[in-house]
């Protein structure tokens, strides 16, 4: 195992999975559920929680905030439960941590731009994403794109199905640059077949590569960049985050 050098720094890589700091470095008596749902829908994760008395199993402590891990009972099955931090890097960082003590089966959901014209609260699949953040850089070689693990895809796609709708597979875009997403960049990411714009699914995906995990997205549009001339924020995904936790825990049990 070596590190590949570049002159960018973004663009080396080190393949060796251990770390000076490894996400278990402080070596809890903690042993989570292989099945977990691991979504960006704020504190309804929480307000689920107290509604379904879950049990607290750990609170991973940030510098801006904490993250209640929580077991939860679906179905019979114990599930890992955690609300996901905005952001690839936040986001890998949380997802390494519940990868260290026990989760192998993940399924993920949160909002996105639109790209495309699609109707506020759709439902999307994404089945690879274009690496437009930091975070994915640490876990995997330098591409273009990464793609989203087949058996999780799968598992969403019958998930939607059962539920009576359709689903779209799509190309996303997983940018830091919430603020920069400029006309032309917009432009340019359309025409290379991307329909969807999010800040986390390329980190991710390469977070879950490297630990030999299967971890999967589903996505629903909320604000719409289609017209990059009128800018619509629309109602941000209005409920459509409440379907979502049932569409990934309906999917979860599906791997």
């Amino acid at each position: 195992m070596s590190i590949q050098k570049n002159e960018i720094p973004i663009l080396e890589f080190d393949d060796n999975p251990s770390a000076v700091i490894n996400p278990n470095h402080e070596g809890l008596n903690l042993q989570l559920p292989e099945k977990c749902v691991f979504a960006f829908l704020g504190e309804y994760i929480d307000e689920y929680a107290r509604n379904t008395g879950a049990k607290l199993a750990e609170t991973f402590i940030s510098t801006t905030k904490s993250f209640p891990i929580y077991i939860t009972t679906y179905q019979g099955v114990e599930i890992c439960l955690c609300q996901a931090p905005m952001g690839a890097a936040a986001a890998a960082q949380l997802l390494d941590f519940l990868i260290a003590y026990g989760v192998r089966e993940i399924i993920s959901a949160g909002s996105c731009g639109a790209l495309e014209v699609f109707p506020e609260g759709a439902f999307l699949v994404p089945r690879k994403a274009l690496r437009d953040e930091g975070a994915s850089y640490h876990y995997a070689p330098p591409s273009r794109f990464i793609d989203v693990d087949e058996k999780a895809r799968s598992a969403i796609e019958k998930t939607i199905l059962n539920h009576g709708m359709q689903y779209l597979e799509v190309v996303t875009w997983s940018t830091d640059g919430f603020y920069r997403e400029t006309k032309e960049k917009v432009a340019y990411r359309k025409a290379e077949g991307c329909a969807t714009v999010e800040m986390e699914c390329s980190a991710l995906a390469a977070c879950a590569k490297l630990r030999g995990v299967t971890w999967g997205m589903i996505l629903y549009t909320a604000d719409t960049l289609a017209d990059a001339e009128n800018y619509d924020m629309r109602g941000w995904g209005g409920n459509a985050y409440e379907f979502a936790l049932v569409l990934c825990l309906d999917a979860v049990l599906k791997l």
